[in-house]
């Protein structure tokens, strides 16, 4: 299940090859931060985020699964490096706002706090690589830098709910990694 969220993860990585207009002052609209969230809900905490840091390292190591088909070591460099670098800490957390407690409304809930994590990490991460060693576009601020993250906004909750709902249904079949059942002894 791991391996299949690392690769759900590349594809939602590079939906921008397909539609090349999903890309907004440098930062290519992707259902990746959807899928980061699902990992760490479906898979656990533990596994969601090791998913995740193997997608990191697989596009670190050369494998061009991050958006726009790229990948290696110099992405580290990119402006958008930090939302993929947020992906492990997304799933992690949201599994573990999952884990304890299994409701419809945590489930909700977990979606958004990873969603907002990516958000925060990764514009950060943005903005300073621009100021410190990225080439700034005239006039950049961190409001600048902010109002860029507007446009995906309402896609990014939208999709973060659906994946709220997707995993408690999933949940619900019987699909997701539980916590282990505590079996009475009978002796």
């Amino acid at each position: 299940m791991g391996s299949l969220f690392v690769a759900l993860t590349a594809i939602g990585a590079n939906i921008t090859a397909f539609a090349p207009f999903f890309v907004v002052g440098g930062v290519p609209i992707t259902l990746q931060t959807f899928f980061a969230i699902l990992a760490g809900v479906v898979l656990g905490s533990r596994l969601g985020a090791f998913s995740m840091f193997v997608y990191m390292i697989l596009g670190l190591a050369g494998a061009p699964i991050f958006a726009q088909f790229s990948g290696g070591v110099a992405t580290i460099m990119s402006p958008t490096f930090g939302f993929i670098l947020s992906f492990v800490l997304v799933a992690y957390v949201a599994g573990k706002i999952v884990e304890a407690k299994r409701s419809l409304p945590m489930y909700v809930t977990a979606a958004l706090t990873g969603m907002s994590i990516n958000y925060i990490f990764g514009t950060n991460w943005m903005y300073g690589a621009y100021l410190l060693w990225f080439d700034a576009p005239d006039g950049f601020s961190y409001h600048l830098a902010w109002l860029w993250m507007i446009v995906p906004l309402p896609k990014d909750i939208v999709l973060a709910v659906l994946a709220g709902f997707f995993a408690f249904r999933l949940e619900r079949n019987g699909i997701t990694a539980k916590a282990p059942k505590q079996h009475k002894n009978i002796a």
